[in-house]
């Protein structure tokens, strides 16, 4: 099973810069726009808010010159969700103009397992940035919680990731890395318009960690209306990917991409001759089924089919785990689900 090992290195083409954690210490500071600025510290070591820290950045930071921030952990992401960093970055959106890359829950899996990690709705953050060019996070399935209502009685409530349908002009790239993705989040993408989006990346995930999605719900995506400049589309890390790969065989979308990425997930044989019979692929830079459950005759017909017209071809199986149940049944598994918490 794949984990995350270690933090982000670089976003927007720029070296990560994880800002110190207590104000007053001793650091020469990078030029505002020349890093992707880290704030969060270890989980386990962490001792300042995220909010705080944040603050000392925006006081000792030029912040109207940062392209890139990454937003590490803000306090235990397995029950407490990035709310309070949403609000802490709305509230000085009008003094980071140059904004352009956010990545919410760089998080690795010593300090929080991805499918535990606790997100929120992140629709406010593409509306009081429309200049963003990049988002990318990191989630896990719902999540409860409690809240304390305004009569003093606390009350059930369910922290998740939300997306919700809207326009952004800017950006390009869309990044959501999931054990369980749900199908709100799914509809909320594909019911957008985002008509400079050139990258989008959905990690499906499985029921086991909350998703409740059905290939279905894949349909606007593919359909290829609201993403006139989509290049790269990647569904992966999905358990009915077999499911997924029959969608996209005759999806309108695939003439238009040169990267197309269904790895990680449980495809088999039926997905990859699915792919086969539907529309062309010879037109592809890439084809990413990395992670797979392939015959190999059935890898063999995919490079004959692909890599004498230059499209470079990924079938290694990797790591991919399976078992067989009493009756028999085949139990294939994603790469980054149940078996990695």
């Amino acid at each position: 099973m794949r984990t995350q090992d270690h933090h982000l290195e670089e976003l927007y083409g720029l070296p990560a810069f994880t800002f110190p954690e207590h104000c007053g210490v001793t650091t020469t500071l990078p030029e505002p726009h020349a890093v992707a600025w880290r704030i969060g510290g270890e989980r386990w070591t962490t001792e300042e808010l995220w909010v705080d820290t944040f603050d000392s950045f925006c006081a000792e930071v030029d912040i109207a010159r940062v392209r890139a921030l990454i937003v590490g952990v803000w306090g235990d992401p397995e029950d407490t969700d990035p709310s309070e960093v949403v609000e802490a970055l709305l509230a000085v959106r009008d003094r980071m103009p140059a904004l352009r890359s956010l990545y919410l829950g760089d998080i690795t899996d010593k300090e929080c397992k991805l499918s535990r990690i606790t997100q929120t709705d992140v629709t406010p953050l593409l509306a009081g940035f429309p200049a963003l060019e990049e988002l990318g996070l990191r989630a896990g399935d719902e999540t409860p919680g409690i809240e304390m209502g305004e009569d003093h009685e606390e009350r059930r409530i369910v922290l998740k990731l939300r997306f919700r349908a809207l326009r952004h002009a800017s950006l390009r790239r869309l990044v959501v890395a999931s054990s369980g993705l749900s199908a709100e989040v799914i509809q909320g993408v594909g019911a957008s318009e985002l008509p400079a989006l050139e990258h989008l990346e959905l990690w499906l995930g499985g029921p086991d960690d909350g998703a409740d999605h059905e290939v279905a719900d894949l349909e606007p995506i593919l359909s290829g209306a609201r993403l006139p400049r989509l290049r790269h589309l990647a569904l992966r890390n999905s358990e009915i990917q077999d499911e997924v790969a029959a969608a996209v065989a005759s999806a309108p979308i695939v003439p238009q991409l040169e990267v197309l990425d269904l790895s990680l997930g449980t495809l088999g044989d039926d997905g990859a001759t699915a792919l086969l019979a539907g529309r062309s692929l010879t037109h592809l830079k890439k084809l990413n089924l990395h992670h797979n459950y392939l015959s190999e005759p059935l890898r063999q017909r995919i490079r004959q089919a692909l890599e004498p017209a230059g499209v470079e071809v990924d079938v290694d199986e990797d790591d991919a785990e399976w078992y067989a149940e009493d009756d028999g049944t085949v139990v294939r598994h994603i790469c980054v689900g149940p078996l990695s918490y």
